[in-house]
């Protein structure tokens, strides 16, 4: 039965006991997460976009644990020039791994990462979602993104057992276009996150659980730390 754990911002550990992922890793300068970069014991890192709040600490993970970097090919190129194992793909490819399966679908947002002070230093390519399937089950991570009506098609085209969806509003969809993106994947365990993280995107995590949960769905805000077994 696979885990996920929160660690905060949009930061997921997907387990099942034999392997081990993280998901858009942001800890050591993240001021919510309550685990560091040196703590993480991961076989694969999973990147959706190149923004400094999803990718800080992907390269540290991935060379301290000898893991694979999982990215769309702009962003798997910048962490190979950093020392990493990578494996590159692109939206709508999916590929087999020993611990399942990886597809990149569309997002709307941007990707990025910056240098030390600030600049613009290269463009990512496209931002992605993931869905990753490990122990038979799948989960969407949908990245950062706006809504957007092809999310119905994701729902269709897959077996979705978790959603992932950022609630932040600013940067990413807010609580109300959260809730109808819900609504239109139509999985059964729907998980906000991207919130909370600074005062610019504070949001009630539960509210939003609720207003899922209210649309026949099961709604769950995790604490940062806290796990789901499903």
């Amino acid at each position: 039965m696979p885990t996920l754990t929160w660690l905060g911002h949009a930061t997921f550990m997907l387990e099942n006991g034999a392997h081990s992922l993280i998901i858009d890793p942001f800890l050591a300068d993240n001021p919510v997460a309550q685990v560091k970069p040196d703590d993480v014991k991961a076989g694969f890192v999973v990147l959706t976009h190149g923004h400094d709040d999803h990718i800080a600490d992907a390269a540290p993970i991935a060379t301290a644990n000898g893991a694979t970097v999982i990215a769309t090919l702009e962003l798997a190129l910048h962490m190979q020039s950093l020392g990493c194992t990578v494996h590159s793909q692109h939206i709508g490819g999916a590929h087999d791994f020993p611990f399942g399966r990886v597809k990149f679908v569309q997002a709307v947002h941007g990707s990025a990462w910056t240098g030390p002070n600030g600049t613009l230093v290269a463009d990512g390519g496209m931002p992605a979602g993931v869905l990753i399937t490990l122990g038979g089950k799948t989960v969407y991570h949908a990245g950062d993104t706006g809504l957007f009506g092809d999310m119905k098609l994701i729902g269709e085209r897959h077996s979705i057992d978790v959603a992932i969806l950022p609630i932040g509003d600013n940067f990413t969809m807010g609580p109300d276009d959260a809730l109808y993106a819900a609504e239109l994947i139509g999985a059964p365990i729907v998980i906000p996150c991207h919130y909370n993280t600074f005062e610019l995107i504070e949001q009630d995590g539960k509210a939003f659980a609720s207003a899922v949960s209210e649309k026949g769905m099961k709604g769950l805000a995790l604490d940062v730390g806290e796990s789901l077994e499903f």
